[in-house]
């Protein structure tokens, strides 16, 4: 921490938005059990990841649905219902984003996030605006944790890995930053996480 912080980047996805899968098929699957086995054999986040990564729906959707062809109009639900995957904010987070932006500390985000879902989830968050750039994995078919999407991250926003703190839920992701250089933080909640900012002398 010897190295003073010049810009902040965060991951989204259980950092800044909760997300969760099951909580779009809770709404259409009234057996628990049933939605055990969905969750954990049709939609799960495994397969998911493919559409991170920068695989097309038009190739997902109609392959899933040939393979479970009695959960066909739930893996539409899948593509069509994104945003009920996102039950909300992750309590804190916004506020430290605006105490950040207000404090004119550079933002940025690297994400792992399908670039159609993106184009649909963007536009319904606001606090997003605070954010100068954001790598986005299924736009530029490369995720977290690999190094490249950092080396990509950092060429973009115009810092240098070692004054750039990362924030992300992702151990694996933590890890990888950090052999890159970067400061990080493994996001637990938000309390924690304004601990560091403060100590950091950010906020």
């Amino acid at each position: 921490m010897s190295v003073q912080v010049e810009a902040v980047v965060f991951d989204v996805g259980r950092v800044i938005v909760q997300w969760e899968l099951r909580h779009l098929f809770a709404q259409l699957i009234d057996d628990p059990a049933e939605l055990d086995w969905f969750c954990a054999n049709v939609v799960t986040e495994e397969w998911h990841f493919q559409h991170d990564a920068g695989r097309p729906l038009d190739e997902m959707v109609p392959e899933r649905k040939v393979l479970f062809p009695d959960y066909a109009h739930l893996i539409d639900a899948y593509r069509h219902r994104f945003l009920d995957t996102i039950p909300g904010p992750v309590p804190g987070t916004a506020e430290l984003i605006g105490q950040l932006a207000a404090n004119e500390v550079p933002l940025f985000a690297i994400t792992n996030f399908g670039a159609e879902f993106w184009d649909e989830f963007f536009p319904s968050e606001p606090i997003l605006g605070h954010f100068r750039d954001i790598v986005v994995s299924g736009q530029e078919k490369l995720v977290k944790p690999d190094p490249a999407i950092f080396r990509l991250a950092e060429s973009r926003f115009g810092f240098p890995a070692e004054r750039m703190l990362f924030i992300d839920d992702n151990a694996a992701n933590i890890a990888s930053a950090r052999e890159l250089g970067w400061q990080a933080h493994h996001f637990g909640d938000a309390t924690a996480l304004e601990r560091d900012l403060r100590m950091r002398g950010l906020i």
